[in-house]
């Protein structure tokens, strides 16, 4: 598709439905009956931006600060590949504590045990992309949010949009698995904009995708916002993997928490990615990136059960391998 018959279709709400059912059958075709499980560890919410959308950015004042040690962070992962998961995320802010040489004594211990790792810790250097892969990291998730430059630099202020794309094809040049997505909803916000975000998608060649709609925060500028639009995110969506079949796709913890069956949905359209909340209790509230963050507690054995067998319901199994993107499988 070029960018004319995309937006033709986003535009045209008579045939949602039928873009779903197409996404659903092709994910079932490229990638399998198979739903991976990440595991996902939110580290640290100390972030040293002031993305306006975003509740832990570093202008917010009244939010409780936490790091995880890297033992509770070891801990933790262990307790993950005790449970069964095959791939564990780390995902924080961009917290200068954690350091190369901290993080590489991270990944190093979490790949003694046999486990794909992910990370999504913000922009770094090409030598330090270098570093966590040779520690033994397989993937990173590097969210562009949005390819409209002039709404880039309006929503991260003091940052720079050419290298945030400077980044995301440093990590495709040292190998990672890399991933990007984008917010839907954001205030000014063009539809055109969405049909390049597909595109950038597609020229960079990224083995995950990421999209959910925007969730206004209480605590940051965008506070009176209206959110996004969860018929057009799933649309998106849908879009990108009938673009881009080989992909993953997660179903995001914000299309669960703007609707209530959520990610159910987005799993019927295309998405083939779960990632269950295994931060410990006594500070995951304080990840608060938006308010009221639904997702599945993976440190909850019987809610794990109970997302197993919805997913069962759907005519889908939870995979038993590490769930390595069939897009860069192919590269």
């Amino acid at each position: 598709m070029n960018k004319k018959e995309i937006l033709e279709i986003l535009k045209d709400n008579s045939f949602n439905e039928e873009l779903y059912k197409k996404a659903d059958e092709t994910r079932r075709r490229e990638c399998g009956n198979l739903v991976h499980l990440r595991g996902l560890i939110e580290f640290s919410n100390f972030c040293k931006k002031n993305c306006l959308y975003c509740g832990i950015n570093s202008k917010n004042t009244g939010l409780k600060r936490y790091r995880l040690s890297k033992e509770e962070i070891i801990k933790t992962a262990k307790y993950a590949v005790d449970s069964g998961f095959k791939t564990i995320v780390l995902q924080g802010g961009e917290d200068d504590f954690f350091n190369t040489e901290r993080m590489c004594k991270i990944i190093e211990k979490i790949k003694e045990m046999n486990v794909a790792l992910t990370l999504s810790l913000g922009e770094k250097t090409k030598e330090e992309y270098r570093a966590y892969k040779a520690s033994g990291a397989d993937r990173y998730l590097l969210r562009i949010e949005t390819t409209d430059e002039k709404l880039y630099r309006k929503m991260h202020p003091g940052s720079d949009f050419k290298n945030r794309i400077k980044c995301l094809y440093n990590l495709k040049e040292t190998g990672f698995e890399t991933g990007t997505g984008i917010l839907v909803g954001l205030p000014g916000q063009g539809i055109e904009s969405y049909a390049d975000d597909i595109l950038f998608f597609r020229e960079l060649n990224a083995d995950m995708i990421g999209l959910g709609p925007f969730i206004a925060h209480s605590e940051t500028k965008l506070k009176n916002a209206q959110n996004g639009d969860m018929e057009l995110a799933l649309k998106i969506m849908a879009l990108v993997r009938i673009l881009m079949p080989k992909i993953n796709i997660p179903a995001t913890t914000a299309m669960e928490t703007l609707e209530k069956n959520g990610r159910m949905r987005a799993l019927k359209s295309g998405a083939n990615v779960v990632m269950p909340n295994l931060t410990p209790y006594n500070e995951r509230k304080k990840y608060s990136i938006y308010p009221q963050k639904q997702g599945t507690d993976a440190l909850n054995t019987l809610e794990l059960n109970k997302l197993k067998e919805e997913i069962t319901l759907t005519g889908d199994s939870i995979s038993e391998d590490f769930g390595t993107s069939k897009n860069y499988k192919n590269q």
